[in-house]
């Protein structure tokens, strides 16, 4: 679980101020899960509106003050905040931020953290935060992702849904171009591990090449969904899945829960 104690305690104490427009989002909703290999450089807090961010940094600028917290501003626009939160020699950024209600799924009930955004969204996101950028800390957590929630191809597929902009290959052309990562590269990061180059450059090309071959074989009139096993209970990749326990599943704002076939349905 690669957040330090110093943000698990800041996360905790900030969950009372959470709610489904108030969410943990980013890196570090992703690293709180088990076996993440790389420690998150800050907390990301989600919101529906600009002034919610304003409403939410406000209240918990107070909460932490009065907790014994120092914050320092850093950044202060309309939609986005970001201030040093210190506590003694503890110190991590946390970043206040509006984004969009768009999503698959409602965020979560979190014990630790209050409200977090669904772990598919966050693979989504993070899937598109590699193709914009070719960062090696988005790399890794894509990898995480890929491996533990979802399969690279169904994330790609859904998330020309989620930023209609892309299509399932324009994604993926992109994608193609990211996985150059170099010893500097992942020495600047704080990780739980050392990274095995070979090794991570071997399991993003399989990835990759999985992908490829899923988003050139679906059907284009559902690109932009996931797949939901009614069965499993989980979002799938297809392919793999037992044949007629599999619907699409698409976004909307604020998130859907999947649609359980079933008598009511029929």
């Amino acid at each position: 679980m690669p957040l330090t104690a110093y943000q698990m305690a800041l996360g905790r104490l900030l969950a009372v101020n959470r709610s489904e427009d108030s969410y943990l989002a980013g890196g570090a909703a992703i690293l709180a899960q088990p076996n993440t290999q790389r420690y998150s450089q800050d907390l990301d807090y989600f919101h529906d509106t600009p002034e919610r961010v304003a409403s939410a940094y406000e209240a918990d600028r107070d909460l932490l003050v009065s907790h014994g917290y120092r914050v320092e501003p850093e950044l202060a626009q309309p939609g986005y905040i970001r201030a040093i939160v210190r506590r003694g020699e503890a110190a991590t950024k946390v970043e206040w931020a509006h984004d969009s209600t768009w999503r698959f799924m409602p965020v979560i009930e979190s014990e630790a953290f209050g409200y977090e955004l669904h772990p598919i969204d966050l693979a989504i996101n993070k899937v598109l935060a590699l193709a914009g950028r070719d960062e090696p800390r988005d790399l890794l957590d894509t990898l995480y992702c890929h491996e533990q929630v979802l399969e690279l191809g169904p994330q790609i597929w859904a998330a020309a849904g989620k930023d209609p902009g892309f299509s399932p290959l324009s994604l993926l052309d992109l994608l193609l171009r990211r996985g150059r990562v170099r010893l500097e590269d992942v020495t600047r990061l704080h990780l739980s591990e050392p990274v095995d180059l070979m090794a991570l450059k071997t399991r993003w090309l399989g990835a990759l090449a999985d992908a490829e071959v899923f988003v050139r074989t679906r059907p284009p009139e559902e690109a932009g969904c996931l797949y939901y096993d009614t069965e499993a209970g989980r979002f799938v990749n297809p392919d793999r899945a037992k044949a007629g326990s599999v619907v699409p599943h698409f976004g909307a704002p604020g998130g859907v829960l999947p649609r359980i076939v079933g008598s009511a349905d029929e």
